[in-house]
């Protein structure tokens, strides 16, 4: 049997922040051992780079990049492709290259979780009349995309959109990225909400042929 797992939370929790804190990646890896192999769509890695590396059954990464990217081509004229910070530039670079296209990476100084602060960095210095695209795997609060959206706005971007492999959007967060400038948000299906416009199924598909 095999487990598809669109969007597996707790994968975020990879180190014990406080003392006496759940390691709730290697807690849920250890739970799901009812199926013979595991398929996740973008889990979110820091700490670790495989899956294998804490579960005790065969378990693959998948990627949505693709559909991100047919999503740009078809619907955003001349983008200009942001990755918030080293983290996420993994999944904005990617799709920057499936549709030749220009990218750059985003320096973030996060203080607390709900704290960030985002400067512009690398060959990208103006984004005046530009299509920006912000591209991140998890929408969770929205603060790295709010300070991103704010930092887009006030360089006089022509549209700002924010892509996402998974919308949680906690605490308001879609209607908050909306008041900060946001033209669009958009994200997969992984998670059904209002911003789930990408359909993912093609690429779930694909890998069970594999």
């Amino acid at each position: 049997m095999i487990l598809v797992a669109p969007y597996l939370a707790y994968l975020r929790q990879d180190k014990r922040f406080h003392p006496r804190e759940c390691w709730s990646n290697r807690i849920m890896a250890a739970l799901l051992t009812c199926a013979d192999k595991i398929l996740v769509i973008d889990p979110h890695l820091q700490r670790i780079s495989k899956l294998n590396s804490i579960f005790p059954i065969p378990a693959r990464k998948i990627s949505a990049n693709t559909v991100l990217a047919d999503y740009i081509k078809k619907n955003i004229k001349n983008p200009i492709i942001l990755g918030p910070d080293w983290e996420s530039f993994q999944w904005a670079e990617k799709v920057a290259e499936k549709i030749h296209v220009e990218s750059t990476v985003l320096r973030k100084k996060r203080y607390t979780s709900r704290s960030v602060r985002i400067k512009l960095k690398g060959k990208v210095s103006n984004l005046k009349g530009r299509n920006v695209v912000i591209i991140d795997d998890i929408i969770s609060s929205g603060h790295t995309m709010i300070e991103v959206i704010k930092q887009a706005k006030k360089m006089k971007a022509k549209t700002i959109t924010c892509l996402g492999v998974h919308g949680v959007f906690a605490e308001n967060a879609y209607e908050k990225m909306k008041k900060a400038g946001a033209t669009r948000i958009i994200t997969t299906n992984t998670i059904q909400n209002k911003a789930s416009k990408m359909d993912v199924s093609s690429v779930i598909a694909d890998n069970l042929k594999r």
